[in-house]
């Protein structure tokens, strides 16, 4: 995908979000490890689980993102890069990488399922690949009405931020454009360095998945004692929530 093609900036963007990471950290912890996680990039919340002790194994289908984890496993020390395996993969077809009592999906990595099948797909490699008191936990932001409503026209300005290797500021803007039909949301996203011209254009497409919609599909596929937390807390997912936390287990066998 275009987005993750320069992960150093990529990961620029959003070097401000940790919130989630002590969440999840807390969660390998009581679980004992080890973690298969999807979606895990370069590595922003693989190497916090490495560094806590817990053995990892990392997907990602982006080789750009799985270059700079490789890079960055390369400066820790080998205590830590030893508790992590990376793979190259699809969440929906990737198979055979062992059983695990927590299987992490995050920072809205289900947002690139785009339709059901793709869905679908991911949950029956979870089943595969969980143990039988395993948890799956992933998180979603809720739709957001400013986003899905926006004109498409409309550019709204993100905070400057340096580019990691060049050092060059960089100011960003986004544009939103919803598909109701296919609740997808393309957002693009523009950067330019300051004092210049020209500019690069990255869009990102994301699947929006309703709080409702995920309740139902996991029932649906096989998953038992879900629930919906708000925003990396034990708090239910009530009223104002940007980050709905999903939790679910697989339903028992036979």
């Amino acid at each position: 995908m275009q987005h993750y093609l320069d992960a150093a900036l990529y990961e620029s963007t959003f070097r401000q979000r940790r919130h989630d990471i002590d969440y999840y950290v807390e969660l390998a912890r009581r679980s004992g490890g080890p973690v298969l996680e999807y979606g895990a990039g370069a590595g922003r919340v693989t190497l916090a689980l490495a560094r806590a002790g817990i053995e990892v194994v990392a997907v990602d289908k982006s080789q750009p993102m799985l270059d700079l984890l490789a890079e960055r496993l390369g400066e820790v020390p080998a205590a830590v890069r030893a508790r992590v395996r990376v793979v190259r993969g699809d969440m929906r077809t990737r198979r055979a990488l062992g059983q695990f009592p927590l299987i992490l999906a995050t920072f809205n990595v289900v947002g690139h399922l785009q339709d059901l099948k793709d869905m679908q797909a991911f949950l029956a490699r979870v089943r595969e690949h969980l143990t039988d008191d395993g948890e799956l936990v992933f998180d979603v932001p809720v739709p957001s009405p400013d986003e899905l409503e926006a004109d498409p026209d409309e550019p709204h300005r993100a905070p400057r931020f340096k580019h990691p290797t060049s050092g060059q500021w960089i100011r960003q803007t986004e544009r939103f454009d919803y598909d109701a039909i296919r609740q997808v949301l393309t957002v693009d996203s523009e950067f330019q360095v300051e004092g210049r011209r020209d500019s690069l254009s990255v869009p990102l497409i994301l699947r929006q998945w309703f709080p409702r919609e995920l309740d139902a599909l996991l029932t649906y596929e096989g998953f038992a004692q879900v629930r919906a937390l708000a925003d990396y807390t034990d708090q239910p997912a009530l009223g104002d929530v940007d980050m709905l936390v999903m939790h679910a287990s697989r339903r028992p066998r036979g």
